[in-house]
């Protein structure tokens, strides 16, 4: 397995907006007043988001009743691999227990504007709509015994809703590469 690690989209950037399908077809968009916001990047068969699906699902849980917006984007290229196809993102969310939306990026341009490089990949914006906070889950592998917990992006979490900047140093996220449609693959890299 081929690890990439995120780019590190500067701090201070706006959210950049977007409306995506769920496996359903139903549009999904990040709300105009929250107080944080969770942007993932994953998939379904990337062994480092299995690693941390468990952790995902209840992060979800634990910030639903906090007014904070938290999507999962599926950015690869489904043609060459279907196990990322909208009906195994349906069964993958309701496996895992995802209370998120879960959405498609068919066409990769979300993941280009966030420059997305890996899944997962973690986008936490402040109420202001500005990254604060951009980089690992935690320090958790599927390589290392370190527990998956979160760390990294709930303390991101915490610090923003107590109305606190993230503290530095942010560790870049690791993982799988995204899978580029031919001929899509952005220049960030």
């Amino acid at each position: 397995m081929a690890a990439v690690e995120s780019t590190m989209l500067p701090l201070g950037t706006p959210l950049p907006a977007f409306t995506l399908p769920d496996p359903d077809g139903q549009l999904h968009s990040p709300g105009d007043d929250r107080r944080a916001y969770v942007i993932m990047f994953i998939c379904n068969h990337c062994p480092f988001v299995k690693h941390i699906a468990g952790g995902l699902a209840t992060l979800g849980r634990d910030y639903a009743d906090k007014d904070v917006d938290i999507f999962a984007i599926n950015s690869n290229d489904i043609e060459a691999y279907p196990q990322d196809g909208p009906e195994a993102m349906k069964a993958e969310a309701r496996a895992r227990g995802y209370t998120f939306p879960y959405v498609l990026d068919a066409d990769q341009s979300v993941a280009q504007t966030y420059r997305a490089a890996c899944t997962p990949d973690f986008f936490v914006f402040d109420g202001e709509r500005k990254l604060a906070y951009r980089g690992q889950f935690d320090g958790s592998r599927p390589s290392n015994s370190e527990t998956v917990s979160g760390r990294d992006v709930r303390a991101a979490l915490d610090a923003i809703l107590a109305g606190d900047l993230p503290v530095a140093p942010q560790t870049p996220s690791i993982g799988c590469n995204i899978k580029w449609s031919p001929g899509n693959a952005p220049d960030y890299f």
